[in-house]
């Protein structure tokens, strides 16, 4: 048509749907390594190297020596950051934390291979340790006295109200007038000079002035009841002097230790008032110094006195006081003694009354003595020669007694030695 544009229209391209699937944008990856390279290639093109590859090498073998591995691990960390590897293009942050988890470890297990090392290479002379010295210093450190301990020191000051004694503490021990002596003390300095050795006991530990308390009347006492105590074991008589008397009995004093006798127990128990300040005889009821009981006994000491007189293997002589079904009862003079039915006779009988009878006098061994307990263990058994004699002819048995006495002696004398020699294999095993 005339008018018209001779150009022809161009055609319109067709619109995309609205729910299309579009592509997902070109995003261009730069990586950061090409550009520090080109960047230090450009920088390093200018310059000349003044050292040989070999030199290059040489120092930095010396730099990895010289710096720490702790200082390493750090540089070495840094470098990975800077400058990744050849394989990967980009560091991850995994990569990263691995790297720090293996060089931590590392790090620790030099740390600790030094360690055991200067440990193993470390001396005791190092440490200026001796254990003389520090025995010494325990032993100069330590307080001197403890309760119930015996101490040995000299005098050193007298005052009115005690006695100061130096006893190897870092201050002096006090010992208090009352405590000087078991009498009545009225000088001090008289019966304690300066420079006098003593033998205290300690009563009472260090106060905050490092003072101790110590005692001689206490050790005395101790002392005193030591040897009673082995006196009664003993069954030894003492003598003591009556100083004073009260209803159930009365009192006296031995070794310093304050005594009691009751009225059951004297001679005379009826008229015991008249016994003060006389001496008699005394035996040991009751010893016990945790209490501070001493009970004697006169009748007592009438049998231990008895009591010496007699010995194992002695031949003696009796009367039958009492017979009881397991033996009997004889008086020798002060003291009784058992006779035992299996101690009788060797041979069989039906009745004791068989062989002896009430008010009988007989000969008998002492078998067993213990004066403690104020027994006496007697035997005709062994004045039998064929068993049984004793029941056809006791007669000719209390005749020879004397002379069948010497060989049951001997058997006697043999039973205890093989007794004893039993007793140390027993001991020995």
């Amino acid at each position: 048509m005339a008018g018209s544009d001779s150009q022809p229209k161009k055609a319109t391209p067709p619109r995309p749907a609205v729910n299309a699937n579009r592509k997902p944008l070109q995003v261009m990856h730069i990586s950061r390594k090409t550009e520090e390279e080109t960047i230090k290639k450009e920088s390093h093109e200018g310059e000349k190297p003044d050292q040989s590859i070999d030199k290059r090498l040489k120092n930095k073998v010396l730099a990895k020596k010289e710096i720490s591995p702790l200082k390493r691990a750090s540089e070495e960390q840094k470098i990975l950051i800077e400058h990744p590897t050849d394989n990967d293009e980009v560091t991850s942050m995994e990569d990263l934390l691995k790297s720090e988890k293996i060089s931590d470890l590392k790090n620790e297990e030099n740390f600790k291979k030094n360690n055991i090392f200067e440990q193993k290479s470390r001396t005791v002379d190092e440490f200026d340790f001796d254990e003389d010295e520090f025995l010494a210093a325990l032993e100069e450190n330590q307080p001197v006295g403890t309760t119930g301990e015996i101490a040995k020191g000299s005098v050193i000051a007298v005052e009115s109200d005690g006695v100061y004694v130096d006893i190897g503490g870092k201050a002096p021990g006090f010992m208090p007038k009352n405590e000087c002596g078991l009498g009545v003390i009225t000088n001090l300095k008289e019966l304690f000079p300066k420079g006098l050795q003593v033998e205290v006991l300690v009563t009472r530990e260090q106060n905050a002035d490092g003072i101790v308390t110590i005692s001689c009347r206490a050790l005395e006492l101790r002392k005193s009841w030591d040897k009673v105590q082995n006196l009664a074991k003993e069954g030894k008589v003492i003598r003591v002097k009556i100083n004073g008397f009260n209803r159930g009995g009365v009192t006296c004093d031995f070794e310093g230790l304050r005594g009691f006798i009751p009225r059951s127990q004297l001679e005379d128990g009826e008229n015991h008032q008249s016994l003060v300040s006389k001496t008699i005889n005394t035996a040991f009821l009751e010893v016990n110094p945790d209490r501070r009981k001493l009970v004697l006994s006169e009748k007592k000491a009438a049998i231990a006195s008895r009591f010496s007189e007699l010995e194992i293997g002695q031949l003696i002589e009796g009367e039958i006081l009492t017979i009881k079904p397991y033996g009997f009862f004889v008086d020798l003079k002060g003291v009784s003694g058992l006779l035992h039915h299996s101690m009788v006779t060797n041979g069989t009988m039906r009745s004791l009354r068989e062989v002896f009878q009430t008010g009988e006098s007989i000969k008998a061994l002492i078998t067993d003595l213990d004066p403690s307990r104020g027994r006496i263990g007697l035997n005709t058994a062994l004045l039998e020669g064929p068993p049984g004699e004793l029941i056809t002819d006791k007669e000719k048995v209390m005749e020879e007694a004397n002379e069948r006495a010497i060989k049951a002696r001997n058997s006697l004398s043999k039973e205890k030695i093989d007794l004893q020699n039993e007793e140390k294999v027993i001991n020995l095993s």
